[in-house]
């Protein structure tokens, strides 16, 4: 038993190398699995329900996969559509398939799996004890599940699986752990579960367990002892350190990996390099235990304005950070005075320390420096006026009361830049299941001509 899946690359919009996915194709995989999204560019686009990647990129990748997909005649699974596998995404991406199936007279069965969240379902779980937290997070308050403007489950093998059972051309899921989506044929067909779930691992985001990460297409072999990895990119390489290295990659544990219904362990897995190019690996264990799945959930924490002043004088640079603080505190004060409402004034000094403040101990001043401003307040309008008292403060504030006033620089007019509804994760917990489909919804709908 051998099942041979095909991974274009790390995300849906990432862009891959389309001689890479001929070869591929060429090489008569069983099936076509790739990711579409994850929670790595932060809680926005959870929280609108929105994708990050372009749809005019997506629609043309999705297009040429849709295309490989018929030429190879097997399945394409996508997980965590449009970004963040909300409901609305998983729309979007069905919209975006309806709308190439037209342009190419094809006719197409789509399962449809969704993974978002009814609050009041959840709320009857947690009374019975089937939510728990994951450190470091603490026992889910209810209100929480209220605030949240929408929440997903993480689907694994199983759901996968059963909506290939179905038949369909295409599966578009929403939020999927990055692994199921590859495991779950492999494992439908009886391979080996430790190597189902070591190989998809390995395989997530594509070329990146590779001597070069940005080529995109590898191709799977999962069998009954383990699986066996090959790069499809002209000249890239898999050999026992970048296999094995990629389970350090996003995971905490570098030896075991927590999955629905499980844990994948590594501890006497043994990566042997079988030529030049691809790599075998064995002896990886599945270790079952109870039916989990991860909850994510995003709400609103506010509003934001930003606004971004250039700083070139050299005294000013020098002492930026003064100037900044008293900057803070002046504004805020003057605001209170003002206005009606909470808020808060933060400024990052860009080309300093901006990306990790006051734990950024190699910082320099250089000839230049951006000063971010960013206001975060109840309503969008709040925020706005405040950004607006900020603004003579970015411009023309001197660093001592007895000196002549300074004029700095706006990149832009108005400086004020308003970001609308800001939001932030709030779940961290699992959900238990006594069948894993209950708290996902599968439906296949036809297509096309």
């Amino acid at each position: 038993m051998m099942v041979r899946v095909l991974i274009p690359s790390g995300a849906l919009g990432l862009g891959y190398d389309r001689a890479a996915l001929a070869r591929g194709i060429a090489m008569r995989p069983d099936v076509i699995a790739i990711d579409g999204g994850s929670t790595d560019s932060g809680p926005h686009y959870l929280g609108t329900g929105t994708s990050k990647y372009s749809r005019n990129s997506t629609k043309a990748e999705w297009r040429e996969l849709m295309a490989a997909r018929a030429e190879a005649g097997v399945p394409l699974v996508i997980g965590t559509a449009g970004t963040c596998g909300a409901d609305n995404a998983v729309d979007w991406l069905v919209d975006i398939t309806r709308e190439i199936a037209a342009e190419t007279d094809s006719k197409l069965k789509i399962a449809v799996l969704k993974s978002g969240q009814d609050v009041e379902m959840l709320k009857s779980a947690l009374k019975v004890g089937r939510i728990a937290p994951l450190p470091p997070a603490s026992a889910l308050d209810p209100d929480v599940l209220d605030a949240c403007t929408n929440i997903v489950a993480l689907a694994g093998a199983e759901q996968i699986a059963a909506a290939l059972q179905t038949g369909a051309d295409i599966v578009i899921a929403g939020r999927t752990t990055d692994t199921a989506i590859i495991a779950a044929l492999p494992l439908q067909r009886g391979c080996h579960p430790g190597g189902a779930w070591h190989g998809a691992k390995i395989g997530e985001c594509g070329a990146l367990a590779t001597t070069h990460p940005n080529s995109g297409t590898i191709l799977i072999d999962f069998d009954e002892t383990g699986f066996t990895m090959q790069p499809m990119g002209e000249g890239v390489r898999a050999t026992p350190h970048t296999v094995s290295a990629h389970m350090l990659y996003e995971n905490s544990d570098p030896i075991r990996l927590f999955e629905p219904g499980g844990y994948l362990d590594v501890s006497d897995a043994v990566y042997t390099a079988c030529d030049d190019r691809s790599v075998r690996v064995e002896g990886s264990a599945w270790v079952p235990g109870p039916y989990t799945v991860k909850l994510e959930g995003a709400c609103r924490s506010g509003f934001q304005t930003v606004s971004i002043a250039l700083i070139r004088d050299p005294r000013y640079v020098a002492n930026i950070r003064n100037w900044c603080d008293d900057i803070v505190v002046k504004c805020t004060a003057k605001a209170k005075a003002r206005v009606e409402g909470d808020f808060g004034i933060e400024l990052r000094v860009i080309g300093l320390d901006s990306t990790l403040g006051p734990l950024d101990t190699a910082a320099k001043s250089g000839t230049e420096v951006g000063v971010m401003g960013i206001v975060t307040a109840g309503t969008q309008a709040l925020s706005m006026e405040v950004a607006k008292m900020l603004n003579p403060y970015l411009l023309h504030h001197p660093l001592s009361e007895d000196e002549e006033m300074p004029t700095f620089a706006f990149p832009f007019s108005p400086p004020e830049m308003p970001r609308g509804a800001i939001h932030e994760f709030c779940l961290n917990h699992v959900l238990s299941l006594d069948d894993p489909m209950e708290a996902f919804h599968l439906d296949v709908i036809e297509v096309g001509v």
